[in-house]
């Protein structure tokens, strides 16, 4: 499964619109999110993993996305990451926050944004996984950390 993943992230990360589809729902999503004014003090909490006791997980076009626009971003110097943290965080920043994946931009440590969270995450996963069939990407839904690998991000 991982060499297809690749193959099939690789692929899809060739085509500009698969770029622009995901740039248009991730607007869209911040619109919902304005919206809300969930609370967020920045604490670098959303990208420890297993000490805050949760899982990011990201679809095959968010990941080609997310290939295509790291090409833009300037060169990162790799990083030792110590197990349970995302791969791209540096102390309390996101080195990727201009193009982290829609689980990243919904979560918020905000106690009261528990229940909008989810609601809001499985409409504009909805959209996601509707968007893959149009465009005939094969869909997956993978653990953020074990796609990184796979996808080979140099980190």
């Amino acid at each position: 499964m991982a060499d297809e993943l690749k193959q099939w992230v690789l692929s899809a990360a060739a085509n500009p619109r698969v770029r622009q589809e995901v740039r248009r729902l991730y607007a869209d999503l911040q619109l919902r999110i304005d919206q809300r004014r969930p609370l967020c003090v920045m604490s670098g909490r959303c990208c420890r993993f297993d000490e805050y006791g949760h899982r990011l997980y990201t679809t095959t076009m968010e990941l080609a996305a997310f290939v295509a626009e790291l090409a833009d971003l300037p060169p990162m110097i790799p990083a030792a990451v110590p197990p349970g943290l995302c791969a791209f965080q540096s102390g309390k920043i996101c080195r990727v926050h201009p193009i982290r994946p829609m689980g990243c931009r919904i979560f918020f440590c905000d106690p009261s944004s528990v229940d909008w969270q989810e609601a809001v995450y499985e409409e504009f996963h909805s959209r996601l996984k509707q968007l893959h069939a149009e465009m005939s990407i094969p869909y997956a839904y993978v653990e953020w950390r074990v796609a990184c690998q796979t996808i080979g991000f140099q980190l």
